[in-house]
Parts: structure tokens; C-alpha cells; sequence
């Protein structure tokens, strides 16, 4: 059992997603949280000073968790178009599965990043830089052509939305899904490639 002297954030993170999961954005409640870790609503508010900030950190938690795979195929060695399509399909694939694996907990997180729309601003400037990050090495290497890395990364963040915009999960599991994605990237790697 938790204490209210051993209780972490993650702990708290951990106990709002399974309340969230159960009784859904709106009828979840701080009171529900602390029950479910056995300590007082105080305890909790200690660590977040309101039921809004704790929502915003579990969706930003939420968010995160795919930033660490991409984080690591952004900083990779090696030929920019391999790791540009990697880093498109971990994404799809990283969304893919939150919807399709626990829909009760991504249709949740889904009112939840309507409400927060800093936190989600947050999650695609980091998405978008991760991107430009990768156009940048690729234009170094001679591989993409010289273009404005911005406007390019969030040019193909965009392109790819249908496989990473909760909008479209419910076509995620399609037949052709994957055809698709890859017939996205085809034209999206002859607009980046160097002549």
C-alpha cells in the first residue's frame, strides 16, 4: 500500500490512467485517484495543484511516450531517408497501437488533448523538430535537396497525418493501411530527394 510519504508523481500518473480508463474524463475525480492508491485527495494535490494539472500531466505523459523512440531514431547515424521512414512508422505505429490495444483509455486521452491544446502545441512543435532534425542531416548528407527545413518538417507531419492524427484511428487497422502509408512516403521521399 502507498503512503502518503512514499507517494511519487508516477505513482499518482500511473492511478489517474487506470480511474481515467474505468470511469472515463468526466466522472473521474481526484477523490478517485487517492482512493485507488489509499491516500487522502490531499496527498495527491500536493504533487498537482489541481484536477486540471493533473489531467494535463497524464496527457502529457501520454504523449511522451512515443517522443522516446523518436528521440532515439532522430539522433541516429546513417542515410536520412532510412531513418526519416523509420521515424514516420514508429509513429504510426506507436498511435496505432494506443488505439487499437486500450480504446476505452485513447478515447479518453483523446478529450482530454481536445482540452489541453498547449500540451498537444507542445507534443508537434517536438514532433516537427525531431522531423526537421532528420531533413537537416539529410540535406548535409546530399540526400534530400536544400529547402527550408521548417516548412519541410511540418510539411511532411502533415502529409502523414491520416497515420498519426487520432482523427483518422478508426481507419488505422484497415487492409490497405500500411499500402498506404508506404505510398505516401514513396511521393514524400521524390519531393525531399536531392536531384
Amino acid at each position: 500500500m502507498t503512503t502518503d510519504s512514499t507517494l511519487t508523481p508516477e505513482q499518482i500518473l500511473s492511478a489517474a490512467e487506470d480511474v481515467l480508463r474505468r470511469f472515463g474524463p468526466a466522472k473521474a475525480t481526484v477523490v478517485d485517484i487517492a482512493r485507488a492508491l489509499g491516500v487522502s485527495h490531499g496527498s495527491v494535490y500536493r504533487h498537482f495543484p489541481s484536477k486540471a494539472a493533473l489531467r494535463e500531466a497524464v496527457t502529457q505523459r501520454w504523449l511522451d511516450q512515443a517522443h522516446h523512440a523518436l528521440a532515439a531514431i532522430t539522433m541516429e547515424r546513417g542515410p536520412a531517408p532510412e531513418r526519416l521512414h523509420r521515424w514516420l512508422a514508429t509513429l504510426f505505429a506507436a498511435k496505432r497501437k494506443k488505439a487499437l490495444d486500450d480504446p476505452e483509455l485513447f478515447a479518453t486521452y483523446m478529450s482530454l488533448v481536445n482540452e489541453i491544446s498547449t500540451t498537444v502545441e507542445a507534443h508537434i512543435e517536438t514532433l516537427t523538430a525531431q522531423i526537421g532534425t532528420i531533413i537537416q542531416d539529410g540535406i548535409h548528407q546530399g540526400e534530400f535537396r536544400p529547402t527550408h527545413v521548417g516548412t519541410a518538417a511540418r510539411a511532411v507531419f502533415q502529409a502523414t497525418a491520416h497515420f498519426h492524427d487520432p482523427a483518422h484511428a478508426a481507419e488505422w487497422n484497415a487492409p490497405r493501411a500500411e499500402t498506404d502509408f508506404e505510398a505516401v512516403w514513396a511521393l514524400l521521399l521524390n519531393g525531399l530527394r536531392a536531384a
